[in-house]
């Protein structure tokens, strides 16, 4: 417990020194913010209503999808994971600790946001708070598992790139950051139900804005934290120490089953 505490504390440390994690952590999310604050609140002044919940949906996945995966991979080829298992560090360790220190950070990033935007931006603050940090914690649980799954299963960094930007950018196309999800055509929208993204945004709006959910909050709630303990689960049967071994428990095609609560989510909404 000492060893995972310390190993904890170190990569909480190197999200703020290191300064790749210190760009996908904070000062991405908060110029992004920033920029979108005043360029989008002078073109479309409703986009105000949605600020705070579509900044933080996309500071989260920010921090996650292109934060997470490559310092797996790399640590995993340059054979890093071999020295941890020499010294007895567990697999989960290795696995969780990225996932808590990424969802600390974001802890973070959402309070400068939540206090910000009804000051800088005139933003109205959620009615529920309760389900605003529920859905807070569904998201950055679900996106923290995908982004650990998707550095296990990526064989290299370039991979990793393109499995993350498979979530990322149609999420900011399609997730209801930019463009409400009623205003997509049907199967657009149905595509998006299979996004992190748009499940929090419906979800942020019924059950923490005070606002008409597009479908139901509740099963995107539950939809997000399932995705995340299967994308664990799955992360950790998936899990190699070594890039050279090519003995696998599973093929990585496997990870596709952490969308298989969105899939449903679909035909239930």
């Amino acid at each position: 417990m000492t060893a995972f505490f310390h190993h904890f504390l170190f990569e909480f440390r190197t999200g703020i020194r290191n300064k790749t994690l210190l760009m996908m952590n904070y000062l991405f999310p908060l110029g992004f913010y920033l920029m979108m604050g005043f360029i989008m609140g002078s073109i479309n002044p409703l986009f105000g209503d949605d600020i705070i919940p579509a900044m933080i949906v996309f500071g989260i996945m920010a921090a996650t999808f292109l934060g997470i995966p490559d310092p797996l991979v790399t640590a995993r080829e340059n054979g890093i994971f071999r020295s941890y298992k020499i010294n007895g560090v567990p697999s989960y360790a290795i696995l969780s600790i990225p996932a808590i220190t990424t969802i600390l950070h974001l802890m973070i990033l959402a309070v400068i946001i939540t206090v910000s935007a009804p000051l800088l931006f005139d933003a109205p603050l959620p009615l529920n708070w309760l389900n605003y940090i529920l859905v807070f914690l569904g998201l950055a649980f679900a996106c923290a598992g995908l982004s650990v799954l998707i550095g296990v299963i990526s064989p290299n960094s370039r991979t990793t790139v393109l499995y993350s930007q498979l979530f990322f950018l149609p999420s900011m196309l399609l997730g209801g950051l930019m463009l409400p999800y009623s205003m997509l055509p049907s199967i657009a929208g149905k595509f998006a139900q299979l996004l992190p993204a748009t499940q929090a945004m419906n979800a942020f709006r019924g059950l923490a804005m005070g606002r008409i959910a597009d479908f139901n909050p509740w099963g995107s709630l539950v939809t997000l934290f399932v995705s995340g303990i299967i994308s664990f689960a799955l992360a950790s049967f998936l899990f190699r120490w070594d890039s050279h071994n090519t003995a696998r428990k599973g093929h990585p095609v496997l990870a596709l089953l952490a969308l298989l609560p969105f899939a449903i989510g679909i035909f239930l909404a």
